[in-house]
Formats: structure tokens, C-alpha cells, sequence
């Protein structure tokens, strides 16, 4: 089976040569297979990746497909199994969870500073501190 990015199957279709479409459920997402007026049968992929572009559910892969213009097609979950092979980058997962991690620290020091800042104590002096700290050296 071959490859078509989305500008393809765009440009496929404008031209009348797009005999049908499949979103074919497939482990835990949903792919796009198109068949062509010429015989071809290609799966839809990332833009610049041979790699199938692969849908959490089948309402994105619809309102793709609809964006396009392509309203008429088959469903096929006979491999559809929900919760198996998410799809998804584990390294962009984890990623995220970091730049999560990141965002709540900096939203807790953020606050620190706030109640330092905040604080009706007196300030002390540079030279207060330490004066009192053992074995200062002063």
C-alpha cells in the first residue's frame, strides 16, 4: 500500500480521481485508505513522513475527510481494539509532563516570592544574618 499525505488525497480528489475511502479502525486509532480511479490504494500520512497518520477517534478523522470534501465512504472496526497502541509520541509525553512539572514549579516560587515579599516581619540586613550564623568568619 502506498503513501498520500493530505495535500494529495486534496489534490486526488479536486480532480475527480478518488474512487473511495476507508477510516479502518486499527488497535487503539483510526487510519485513512484511499482507493484511486487508477487502482492505486494508498494510506493517508503524515506531510513529510511515510508514517500513517493515525486518529485518537473517528470525528477527527471524519471532519478531515469532510474538510476535504470527501462525504461518502466505509467504516471498518473489525480491528479496532479501544485502549490498545495509543497512538501519540512517548517522548513528546514526556516532554509535556515536564514542561507540566516546569509550570507548576515556577507557579509555586512565584507565590514563595509573593509571601516573602509580603511578609510584615522587619527585614534584616545582609550583615544581621550572617553576623548571627556560627563561624561566620566575622
Amino acid at each position: 500500500m502506498q503513501s498520500m499525505t493530505i495535500e494529495e488525497l486534496r489534490a486526488i480528489h479536486s480532480a475527480g480521481g478518488v474512487a473511495g475511502v476507508t477510516l479502518k479502525g486499527q488497535d487503539g486509532g483510526f487510519l485513512v485508505q484511499i482507493a484511486t480511479m487508477s487502482g492505486v490504494f494508498a494510506v493517508l500520512t503524515k506531510a513529510r513522513s511515510d508514517e500513517p497518520r493515525r486518529f485518537g477517534n473517528p470525528l477527527a478523522a471524519l471532519k478531515t475527510l469532510i474538510g476535504l470534501g470527501i462525504t461518502h465512504g466505509v467504516f471498518d472496526a473489525s480491528e479496532w481494539r479501544p485502549g490498545e497502541n495509543r497512538s501519540g509520541n512517548p517522548g513528546r509525553v514526556e516532554a509535556m509532563r515536564q514542561a507540566h512539572q516546569a509550570a507548576a514549579y515556577v507557579k509555586w516560587l512565584a507565590a514563595e516570592i509573593e509571601n516573602a515579599i509580603d511578609d510584615p516581619r522587619p527585614n534584616l540586613s545582609h550583615e544581621d544574618v550572617m553576623s548571627e550564623w556560627p563561624d561566620s568568619g566575622s
